[in-house]
């Protein structure tokens, strides 16, 4: 091995662990430990459950349209490691700021902040930082970073759980944000910026040429001309709504409705992101084996089958059962995206590509929950919610169905 390759497997390793980290404290940490204190707030501050899931809402209302497409244009020109380092310093305050809020106002200002922190350092820069590096084994590289969420969303039950039994549930918020910065900052500090120093190393001719099914240009301009492009984003909003409207009510139903404790609900929701740490390293092997429009199919399938099962468990085995499967969906649904995008319209153009989606994405992620804890309030029955995230998931999976199987698939990418 040459002294070049040497030294791009060595900042390969360095991207994945920093993308690894982050994934785990901006959205394993954050997003995924931020609904287990839902029920304080209801219990403590005499807030309604459509109240306490607004904050998510209201704040990816407005943060995705403001902030996700100018952060793909910036992550596509400068690289993704300044936006990530700032997004880990605001995403982190955020949840410091959560644990002291006494206010409707603050809640939603510190939701606006953790929002922003996850446009800056979640998912989107760290997409184009993997694609970036990776060609060969990309939807390996993006299964194993992607880890970083299943990890730490299946230990932040029992961590936020633990602190908050000791220091109560407001300093265990103020630990929690604490724990994000120190855990996610240092890597970002020193990984390098793959489009300034690798990037043209790592992107094939056949990934920065148009897609020959109608492509047109490499432009920005002749994606938003392809029909895929609509199914993609379609099909990743219905999921993704589905699975954040699923994840953000879980607590509330569990402890609700079915009058679970709080260990039980915080090994339930561990058991969740235990599966999905299976689906991730499952589908990011079959991405670079199968065509990646049959895994997309595949995982989507699996969110639209599991959340009935949920919500129809008869047992508490059955419950564990059916969080386990919807895990595993889970698991794959946030990695699959890039990985079809790239396929699809080439890394060149990835991060404008999944800035627009993910901006799709957040605002129906952050509308759903919403919609389903409205629902509850009024019915005083997750079932007409539960009814809407079905159908939500069933709408993915068909748009994905109709997507054109590009020429680049995954198993081109396995050699």
């Amino acid at each position: 091995m040459t002294d070049a390759a040497a030294g791009r497997r060595r900042h390969q390793g360095l991207a994945v662990l920093t993308a690894f980290l982050a994934l785990f404290s901006i959205v394993g940490l954050a997003l995924y430990g931020l609904p287990f204190f839902y029920d304080f707030f209801v219990r403590d501050l005499g807030w309604t459950r459509q109240q306490v899931t607004s904050g998510n809402a209201l704040s990816k209302l407005i943060v995705g349209p403001l902030f996700g497409i100018v952060a793909g244009i910036v992550v596509d020109r400068f690289g993704p490691r300044r936006l990530m380092i700032g997004g880990i310093l605001v995403a982190g305050l955020a949840v410091v700021g959560l644990g002291g809020t006494a206010t409707l106002a603050a809640f939603y200002a510190f939701y606006f902040m953790n929002a922003l922190g996850n446009v800056c350092a979640g998912p989107l820069p760290n997409q184009v930082l993997l694609s970036g590096w990776f060609d060969a084994g990309r939807g390996r590289a993006m299964g194993i970073a992607y880890l970083g969420i299943g990890i730490g969303g299946a230990l932040v039950p029992q961590i936020a759980h633990g602190l908050e039994s000791v220091l109560g549930w407001r300093l265990a918020l103020a630990a929690l944000g604490v724990l994000m910065v120190v855990v996610a900052l240092p890597a970002a500090l020193v990984v390098r910026e793959p489009l300034r120093a690798a990037a043209a190393a790592a992107v094939t001719p056949s990934e920065t040429a148009p897609v020959p099914a109608g492509g047109g240009a490499g432009s920005i301009t002749a994606v938003l001309r392809r029909p895929a492009f609509y199914l993609l984003a379609l099909g990743s909003m219905a999921s993704i709504g589905a699975v954040g409207g699923t994840i953000q009510n879980l607590k509330l139903y569990v402890t609700g409705d079915r009058h679970l404790g709080q260990q039980e609900a915080a090994n339930l929701a561990s058991l969740v992101l235990a599966g999905s740490l299976a689906g991730r390293v499952l589908m990011g092997w079959l991405a670079d084996r199968w065509p990646r429009k049959h895994v997309m199919l595949l995982i989507y399938s699996i969110v639209a089958a599991s959340i009935p099962m949920m919500a129809a468990a008869p047992g508490l085995t059955a419950l564990r059962a059916a969080a386990l499967v919807f895990g595993i969906g889970l698991g794959g649904d946030y990695m699959i995206i890039p990985l079809m995008a790239a396929d699809l319209f080439g890394v060149r153009l990835l991060g404008r590509v999944m800035g627009i989606v993910l901006t799709g994405d957040n605002l129906i992620e952050a509308v759903a929950p919403m919609v389903v804890a409205t629902l509850r309030d009024r019915a005083g029955s997750y079932g007409p919610g539960f009814a809407v995230l079905v159908a939500l998931a069933v709408a993915g999976a068909a748009a994905v169905a109709l997507l054109p199987r590009p020429q680049a698939t995954g198993r081109s990418h396995s050699h």
